[in-house]
């Protein structure tokens, strides 16, 4: 492909509903009211049942059960609440594809997403925006697959070293899974934060304008990328850019998540 303008005229865009949208535009309002929120995931009682029965979850450990969205977001927080009823949304714009392991692929994906929070926290990044846009990450490589999927299939070939594919996508496409969801992300209208992010994540040290959550992610998807991913993973992590994120590789080790967890939107 000679540019991703030619990508993209060769695909056709997921459909997005129209709630999702609409959450998207209450990203880049930091005075949504929590009523239009409310208001918005009600309009869909698909999402609305998933959301409740993600905020009843054992993940959240919350002290008492969860029976509308009023609740959850009192006890899980709007903007906790609004992400996941986008993750929710975005696993179910995209269609099965026989030459991906859809289960593997969203495994991954969630985990990219735990990955991105558990280190944004750290960071004092925005660890509702690192979850999704980590959870969005690997979306590109859907588009490469409705675009060629002979291409997918070489791309997906054994082993699954951690960032490899990325590797593979810039040789046999020209662009990264990251690169082509970042543009799909500006044409969805998501915060210029995150394109950025999506757009640096392979390689985030190249630019000359760091994005720190794009350096994030190059971290969390090599992490979600490892099979059994523990403590001693971080060893294997690129040094430059632990460095540049300014984290503490020893905290990282004593504190690694366990990726059981982690959410996962899907279900």
């Amino acid at each position: 492909m000679v540019n991703l303008e030619a990508f993209f005229a060769s695909v056709k865009l997921p459909t997005m509903s129209e709630v999702a949208h609409e959450l998207i535009q209450t990203m880049n309002d930091d005075d949504a009211p929590v009523t239009k929120v409310r208001d918005l995931i009600a309009k869909d009682p698909a999402i609305s049942a998933k959301l409740l029965r993600l905020a009843n979850s054992a993940q959240f450990g919350l002290p008492r059960g969860v029976g509308t969205l009023d609740d959850a977001i009192t006890m899980v927080g709007m903007s906790k609440v609004r992400t996941l009823a986008l993750g929710a949304c975005l696993s179910e714009s995209f269609p099965t594809l026989p030459d991906l392991d859809r289960k593997e692929f969203w495994r991954t994906s969630m985990a990219c997403a735990g990955y991105a929070q558990w280190l944004a926290n750290r960071l004092n990044i925005d660890s509702q925006m690192a979850w999704l846009t980590g959870m969005m990450l690997r979306l590109g490589e859907l588009l490469i697959a409705q675009a060629d999927p002979a291409t997918l299939h070489e791309i997906e070939k054994l082993p699954h070293l951690p960032g490899g594919r990325w590797q593979r996508e810039q040789q046999l496409v020209g662009f990264t899974e990251g690169q082509i969801t970042a543009e799909l992300a500006r044409r969805w209208n998501f915060p210029m934060q995150m394109v950025q992010a999506l757009q640096r994540s392979a390689d985030p040290l190249t630019d000359q304008a760091f994005s720190r959550l794009g350096a994030v992610l190059h971290l969390a998807e090599l992490l979600a990328e490892t099979e059994n991913a523990g403590p001693e993973s971080v060893d294997d992590l690129p040094a430059d850019v632990i460095a540049a994120l300014m984290i503490d590789a020893d905290w990282m080790r004593s504190k690694f998540p366990d990726s059981s967890t982690f959410l996962d939107v899907t279900t």
